[in-house]
């Protein structure tokens, strides 16, 4: 049997090559997450434990994830008198203070930023501190240390990427009150770590510094300290704890190093599933293609299983022999898709390198693991695929299985067909759940449902085929006569065939059917939110999402045609071990620009007030009067809840005072500013002088009503393109489904194409019945996919109806753009298929047994 097993293989080399590129793209796609989220891992460990003191003294809480210290900037400051006193415990051998400043950007010579939206500008004051290996961690490889407040050093590839050199002067924009700094290039500096992932690195002498970034204090943001020899790292923070003020703590290199790296690890974490779903979605609609394959394989090999049962080989042996053929693919495709794989994330590596996470410096690692969990997945992906045909092909007795007719029996369809209509109830009733019920995380509870309603339509497609078949059969008929009519009979032949090849584009045009609802649902709410809540003027923001200078305020607000200028401050807090994200203002000049509609209460008018959007407030199980507990880096601040409003674009989901800013130790900045102009001015000529006022710091974009909902828009289709180019794995996997299965059905048609031939079909028109068959397989797949994909769209859209998107919009135009490109597909996959059944023999394939 396994002689037998390996002359087949060998015998239907192309069949299953095709079948096995199915695997080598799923297996691609995870080989490739691994290795690009292993290699970002490793550039981010030589960071972490390259850059880390045996002891770093730092504020409590600044060292968590989360919104407290995403969206804020910590105003804290450590007196420099404290590093003499550290450097005075017995144990130490040095303590050395650091500023470190965020929020900074670099000018490229061209007048672009550098960086922007990708890894961010480091600042820091130049030490020659050392790291817990005792190697220096910042050390400058060309120049001179800066010195004095007109000099700075930078990373050698930030400084190649702005076109600079030594000498050359450098333009910089801060949060602070000097939102433009220039300074001359004196030095490049390096990290010990090695690369730095694509961030900038900045370092001032240490007074320039603390006027940047600490208003001029004479202090620190926080302090390494490298013990003495024989001195461990647990002992020394101990020592060290015992002389710290409130508020500050000791932490040892490696659980600083493990916290960051633990930090680090969530978000790659959140990358590499974002990948591997759409690797298991390449995988899955794989899995129709290698079932397909094998089935037709096995109905093909009918008479030659029947022989071997009947020379004595048992159902064990023939599934065995099946499996066998499926081992030998799964192999064969998870080789080449880790080959491939590897070059995918080659590919990601140089594509984030362009969004500025440069992992040049960083080698692919390609660790056993991926090699395991590859080979793994994808065996067990082919032979669960094959399994199925090749009990099929085992339970077949001898004699039946002599005939030609290897039809599947109508029970295996009734059968299919019953636990297809369980799994549609079922997907129906989770989804119900979800949308109408009160149930914990109903969004999940709706992608279950959803889940199981696409395998009920995939189950159930033999039957629902049948009218998509006979629809498309009318138009086959009337526009190409017998032609058309032998096409429509190829396809409805096997529904069970033709079904499975339709239902692996069904689920690649469903999940982008589902994506272009969302996006376009999206895009509406976006619209019509902004049309009845921006009343102001005009938007004063930050290109990139980050915060700038309080001083634009000052200065746009002293123009001669601005009448109103209300700012607004992002900032982040937890509230019973949640992060809540909101809006610091002032009420008054805020309610003269904007109307929130309050519920009940009004807007906070103390900094122990604090109102909440209804979302939130429903939430977090609060209402008007109740008493919390707001959680900020190193305080709490207790307020009353004074109001709750509609939800809104024009603020986040809470109100705080901008005066908490300050109470708590954040850095005053502003994120957005909202600007009336004065009575009678004219918008154009005050649009223009806003922009004029602003030219000089590229941070700072200006932006009307219709500017800014196209900016809202670009950034939510941006994502759905990346999404669309993803899922364009699944559809390429689909028509190699076609291709396969038409390849397939041609051979095993060949006496069939041999008689017609025979009989007067020209060459022409027996590759014209292929297309047709082709698209009629290509367009039920659409359409399936199309109407799974609108019920998974509206579902998904009335669930995050409480999350912004409130208007529903169907991309008709769109979506017969899907089911024009799908006839397409099915003419394009039906090429080679046709070309191999115009150039048979007829007197051979009459002749064929």
């Amino acid at each position: 049997m396994l002689k037998v097993t390996l002359r087949n293989l060998l015998a239907r080399k192309v069949r299953l090559v095709l079948s096995a590129f199915a695997i080598v793209l799923g297996i691609a796609f995870v080989a490739g997450s691994l290795v690009f989220t292993d290699t970002m891992g490793k550039s981010f460990d030589n960071i972490v434990y390259g850059t880390v003191s045996d002891v770093n003294v730092r504020f409590e809480d600044s060292g968590q994830a989360g919104l407290e210290n995403e969206v804020n900037l910590d105003d804290r400051s450590m007196p420099a008198s404290l590093v003499q006193t550290i450097a005075d415990v017995d144990g130490v051998a040095r303590a050395d203070g650091n500023v470190e400043g965020m929020g900074l950007f670099v000018k490229k010579k061209d007048g672009t930023l550098l960086g922007g939206t990708g890894a961010p500008t480091l600042a820091f004051n130049w030490n020659d501190a050392p790291n817990a290996d005792g190697d220096q961690i910042a050390t400058i490889s060309q120049g001179e240390i800066p010195e004095g407040p007109d000099e700075v050093a930078i990373d050698e590839r930030s400084i190649e990427n702005a076109g600079y050199e030594l000498g050359d002067t450098v333009e910089m924009f801060t949060t602070g009150a000097e939102p433009q700094v220039e300074a001359k290039l004196v030095g490049i500096v390096e990290f010990a770590g090695g690369g730095l992932a694509g961030a900038t690195l900045v370092t001032f002498d240490t007074p320039r510094a603390q006027e940047l970034f600490l208003d001029g204090q004479d202090a620190y943001s926080s302090i390494s300290v490298e013990a003495d020899p024989g001195v461990s790292q647990t002992e020394l923070a101990d020592r060290v704890a015992q002389v710290l003020p409130d508020g500050a703590e000791a932490v040892t290199g490696d659980d600083l190093a493990d916290e960051t790296q633990s930090i680090i690890n969530t978000v790659l974490g959140f990358l590499n599933t974002f990948l591997l779903v759409f690797a298991a979605i390449a995988l899955v609609v794989g899995t129709f293609l290698i079932v397909n394959t094998f089935s037709i394989l096995v109905a093909q090999r009918s008479r030659e299983l029947a022989l071997l049962r009947a020379m004595g080989a048992s159902r064990g042996q023939v599934t065995r022999s099946v499996l066998t053929e499926a081992f030998a693919v799964g192999v064969l495709g998870s080789t080449l898709g880790l080959v491939l794989g590897y070059g995918l994330a080659a590919v990601l590596k140089a594509l984030f390198g362009q969004f500025g996470l440069d992992l040049s410096g960083t080698a692919l690692v390609f660790a056993p693991r991926t090699v395991i969990v590859s080979y793994v997945v994808g065996i067990l992906v082919t032979m669960v695929a094959a399994w199925f045909p090749a009990r099929r092909a085992a339970k077949v007795p001898p004699v039946a299985a002599m005939r030609d007719d290897v039809a599947l029996p109508e029970g295996t369809i009734h059968k299919r067909l019953i636990v297809g209509v369980a799994l549609a109830a079922a997907g129906a009733a989770l989804m119900a759940a979800g949308l109408f019920g009160d149930v914990p995380k109903a969004p999940a509870w709706i992608g279950i449902g959803i889940f199981f309603v696409l395998m009920a339509v995939a189950l159930t497609s033999p039957v629902t085929a049948l009218p998509v078949i006979a629809l498309t059969g009318v138009l086959n008929r009337a526009l190409f006569g017998a032609v058309g009519r032998l096409a429509t009979q190829n396809a409805s032949r096997n529904p069970r065939r033709t079904a499975a090849t339709a239902s692996a584009l069904m689920i690649g045009l469903a999940l982008v059917t589902t994506m272009s609802v969302l996006g376009s649902s999206i895009n509406r709410s976006i619209e019509a939110g902004v049309d009845e809540q921006f009343t102001t003027d005009f938007l004063v923001s930050n290109a990139i999402g980050q915060p700038f200078s309080t001083t634009v305020a000052e200065d746009v607000a002293a123009l001669p045609g601005v009448g109103e200028v209300s700012a607004e401050q992002n900032v982040g807090f937890g509230v019973d071990d949640r992060s809540v994200y909101g809006s610091a203002v002032d009420p008054a000049s805020l309610d003269r620009i904007f109307e929130l509609s309050y519920s009940s209460g009004h807007a906070p008018e103390a900094t122990d007030q604090i109102a909440f959007n209804e979302t939130t407030a429903d939430q977090l199980g609060v209402s008007t009067g109740d008493r919390l507990d707001l959680t900020f880096p190193g305080t709490e601040l207790p307020v009353t809840v004074s109001g709750v409003y509609a939800d809104t674009y024009v603020v986040g989901p809470s109100l705080v005072l901008r005066d908490v800013i300050e109470q708590v130790g954040l850095k005053r900045v502003d994120s957005y500013l909202a600007v009336n102009a004065a009575p009678g001015a004219d918008l154009d000529e005050v649009g223009d002088e806003i922009t004029d006022a602003v030219a000089a710091i590229p941070t700072v974009t200006v932006q009307d009503k219709q500017e800014f909902a196209d900016a809202q828009r670009a950034q939510v289709n941006q994502l759905l393109y990346l999404i669309y180019a993803l899922l364009g794995l699944a559809i390429v996997i689909a028509v190699l489904g076609i291709i396969n299965t038409l390849s397939l059905s041609v051979i095993e048609r060949t006496r069939e194409v041999g008689l017609l031939r025979a009989v007067g079909l020209s060459r022409r028109q027996l590759r014209r019945m292929v297309r047709l068959e082709s698209i009629t397989i290509a367009v039920l797949g659409a359409l399936l996919g199309i109407a799974s994909g609108l019920l998974f769209g509206v579902s998904l859209r009335s669930a995050f109806s409480h999350e912004g998107i409130t208007h529903l919009a169907i991309p008709w135009v769109q979506l017969a753009v899907f089911v024009v490109v799908a006839a397409v597909v099915g003419v394009l996959a039906a090429v080679v298929p046709a070309w191999r059944a115009s150039r048979l023999n007829v007197l051979r394939a009459i002749a064929t047994d």
